[in-house]
């Protein structure tokens, strides 16, 4: 059984257990958050899932389309515009990440372009410091994390308006810390027609980054898409398809370590993981069908104006405004 095959079966299986997990209960912590009827919202309570759905089949789409990861695009928007409390948002946000990465992981895998050598230090770090996010973060009060939440919005608004990744960056020696991990790899660059070689430099200050990236994914639910990236390309030096690639992989594992932390605390709510899950599912599929036909660049302006917008609102929410 090759690599790929095996982490495809594993992330289906990974997948059906979740959702089974979500549907099976809702622990006794739970009855402490206030559910969507709570929040005065007059909508039947089976409208909320259904809207739900529409708009994460559309950010589905969005989100391939942009270049960005669909739970940094989730969390702020869904905690602010819909009637849900933000630690079911969280538990969402990152099952959402979390299943979309596990579509994508086996096919670059199998392609050779996700690199595990590169992958796994990363994920370990990560997921350490996301489990230690998500505890921290649940164990503060909701106006907190909403008003945190809009300014780490708007400060990965600027990350993303001012990151300009390169398809091979200049590197230097790859330095004992990448040598001794061996962060190095090779991949077929089909639209080039050769053999793409390539190793990191940088690995200590890159593997230091993961500590921030893996905490505030799991304190804010957002994944880390937006971050994994720019750290691989730009720190660490790695060509930015072995980047992307590599990234989808640490995100089913960083995702999926603090999204336990969501399920033994009761923030799981099956009316809001399965629309969502299956939204951004459908529409990622979609959006890639489509990528080919529509400009990204003007996709990634709107993405990050509604960013914004969310991270705003967030902030005035979170204030009490």
């Amino acid at each position: 059984m090759t690599k790929a095959s095996y982490f495809k079966k594993a992330g289906v299986k990974l997948i059906l257990a979740i959702v089974a997990l979500a549907c099976a209960a809702i622990p006794a912590q739970a009855a402490g958050f206030c559910p969507p009827a709570a929040s005065g919202a007059t909508l039947p309570w089976w409208g909320w899932p259904v809207l739900l759905f529409v708009f994460c089949f559309l950010l589905g789409i969005i989100a391939v389309l942009a270049g960005v990861g669909g739970g940094v695009l989730f969390v702020p928007i869904v905690g602010s515009f819909f009637p849900f409390h933000m630690d079911f948002v969280r538990g969402a946000g990152l099952l959402v990440a979390m299943c979309s990465s596990l579509a994508a992981a086996p096919n670059f895998l199998r392609k050779g372009m996700a690199n595990l050598h590169l992958a796994l230090p990363a994920a370990l770090i990560a997921s350490t410091a996301s489990i230690a996010g998500a505890w921290i973060g649940l164990s503060l009060p909701q106006a907190i994390i909403q008003t945190a939440l809009g300014i780490a919005i708007l400060g990965i608004v600027v990350i993303l308006s001012k990151s300009r990744e390169s398809s091979y960056p200049a590197v230097g020696a790859p330095g004992r810390i990448a040598s001794f991990l061996q962060l190095q790899g090779s991949y077929w660059e089909p639209a080039e027609q050769r053999q793409v070689e390539w190793h990191a430099h940088h690995a200590g200050r890159g593997l230091l980054w993961f500590i921030v990236i893996g905490f505030l994914a799991g304190m804010f639910g957002l994944g880390a898409g937006w971050a994994n990236v720019p750290v691989l390309n730009l720190v660490m030096g790695a060509p930015l398809k072995a980047a992307v690639a590599t990234s989808h992989f640490l995100l089913s594992i960083t995702d999926a370590s603090a999204a336990w932390v969501y399920i033994n605390k009761g923030a799981i709510m099956p009316m809001i993981v399965v629309p969502s899950v299956l939204g951004v599912m459908l529409g990622s599929f979609l959006g890639a069908k489509v990528f080919a036909r529509v400009h990204p660049k003007s996709i990634r302006t709107i993405v990050l104006a509604m960013l914004t917008l969310a991270g705003v609102r967030s902030i005035l929410k979170g204030c009490g405004i």
